[in-house]
This record gives structure tokens, sequence and C-alpha cells, in this order.
């Protein structure tokens, strides 16, 4: 069985994808000057790039794993991520507080879905 990578770095790659399977590293926002609402569509449209490149979509999503700098980000975030998910394909989720690598980082999130 091969695993095929795509964009891959000296420290990590941001996809894998194994049996139909794609994971994703965590997608954060580039522009960090954001609010949570930015942040988080930044990183959502991250994983929407990143799922089509590997034959996949965010109705394929078999779970996901957000990382809040803070919980009070947690209405806000979710305000984005619902006008983003599809109702009918909501995935399996956790989020919760944890100390993100750098300070201006204020959401980190994981998914794994499955390939078309």
């Amino acid at each position: 069985m091969t695993i095929q990578r795509l964009h891959v770095g000296k420290r990590l790659s941001e996809v894998a994808i194994h049996n139909g399977t794609v994971y994703l590293a965590g997608q954060l926002a580039e522009d960090t000057t954001q609010n949570i609402e930015g942040q988080t569509r930044e990183s959502l449209g991250h994983i929407d790039r990143l799922l089509a490149e590997a034959g996949s979509d965010k109705h394929h999503i078999l779970s996901c794993q957000i990382y809040l700098a803070d919980v009070k980000d947690f209405d806000g975030m979710n305000a984005v991520w619902d006008s983003w998910v599809s109702a009918d394909n909501a995935p399996p989720r956790a989020t919760v507080e944890a100390k993100l690598a750098r300070s201006e980082i204020l959401i980190e999130i994981i998914v794994v879905a499955a390939q078309k």
C-alpha cells in the first residue's frame, strides 16, 4: 500500500493519502492579525483547497479536531463553522482549548476525510 504526500516540507506534509483516506496537517490562518472569525474562515478555505487537491471535499470529512487558543472564541468560531459545514454531513468533531505554537494563532483545525 502506498502513501501519497502533498506539499511535503522539511518538517511536515500538508496532506497524506492512504487507502482512500485523506489526512490533513493542522490548518491555520496565514494572516494572524484577523479575529477568530477571519482566522476560522481562512483555515476552512485551506481545508477546502487541500481536500479538493486530494480528491475529497467537506462533505466527506470523517472527523475534525479544532484547537482554540481561548475557549471564549468558541461562539465566533462556531458562527463561521455553521455557515461552512454541510448540515446533512456534519462530521464528528472535538473542540478544545490549547496553547498553540504562537500567541497570535487563535485556531488550528485538523481533518480526516474520505476520498470521493
